[in-house]
């Protein structure tokens, strides 16, 4: 069965164009202190960002909530491309260890446009229809709107 031109389904994607190098948005993807400030919306936070910046590598992100929610979530980088693409996921943690639920491979391009700005394109690709319904509900386009509002306030003081 020839799978190489198969559009992914449940799939969620956001495009945003930012006023910014896409080595300043590849840099706010890729360092600690930086996904703290815009990774996930207010009044939420990530309290913790252990990145391990390499194919197999861990990317556990903590998130804390305004009524003191803590969601953990752990994940390995499929693939990294410096400045242009991340590809994480949820299925596998560190030592590609599986996790008991998968939910969606994330994926992140970045477009180089001219005068220095950035094509960002997320995509969120889940397992089933159910979990990208699921994502949908719990606010996909809102909170990483949001997050891609924080981001580009963030690359403006960069």
């Amino acid at each position: 069965m020839d799978m190489t031109n198969k559009t992914p389904g449940h799939e969620l994607v956001l495009v945003r164009e930012f006023d910014a190098p896409r080595e300043k948005v590849y840099k706010a993807w890729t360092t600690p202190e930086l996904m703290k400030v815009w990774f996930c919306p207010e009044p939420w936070k990530v309290t913790e960002a252990d990145l391990d910046l390499r194919a197999g590598g861990r990317c556990n992100i903590v998130m804390e909530g305004p009524n003191g929610e803590v969601i953990p979530n752990r994940g390995v980088y499929l693939e990294l491309v410096e400045n242009e693409k991340l590809v994480v996921t949820d299925a596998f943690t560190e030592g590609w260890v599986p996790t008991d639920k998968p939910f969606m491979v994330a994926t992140v391009l970045l477009e180089e446009l001219p005068g220095g700005r950035t094509r960002y394109t997320a995509r969120a690709l889940h397992w089933t229809e159910e979990d990208k319904k699921a994502h949908e509900e719990m606010g996909f386009h809102e909170g990483w709107g949001k997050a891609a509002d924080q981001l580009a306030a963030l690359l403006a003081r960069m």
